[in-house]
């Protein structure tokens, strides 16, 4: 389970950053996850409930933001929600470049 690693992760930035800010409770930690990022929500929030157990963040709230899957065309420019079968802008025929939907990155933490 890939999530556990992954909650960990969260959790040390967390507790990084209330270490920084001298916080003495994380309240909330906001995920922006793609729609291609693999992780499982279901299996990252027990994960995570199970890390935080003992830390400042142990009543802490884990929510997240879907990041759809997007792209731009090389030749006309255009952006748009495409699948990831998508290679060929289908407005123009041209190439399209990734910019969204593969993100799993901490967008905020609420501490106090």
């Amino acid at each position: 389970m890939h999530e556990m690693a992954i909650a960990e992760g969260i959790l040390d930035i967390a507790l990084d950053h209330a270490r920084t800010h001298a916080a003495q409770r994380i309240e909330r930690i906001h995920l922006l996850l793609g729609e291609l990022s693999g992780v499982e929500t279901e299996a990252l929030s027990l994960a995570f409930s199970s890390v935080i157990r003992g830390t400042i963040a142990e009543n802490a709230a884990l929510t997240w933001e879907r990041v759809p899957f997007t792209g731009r065309c090389h030749d006309c420019g255009r952006e748009r929600r495409i699948r990831p079968a998508d290679y060929l802008c289908p407005d123009c025929g041209g190439g399209m470049e990734i910019i969204g939907g593969r993100e799993m990155r901490v967008d905020y933490i609420e501490m106090e």
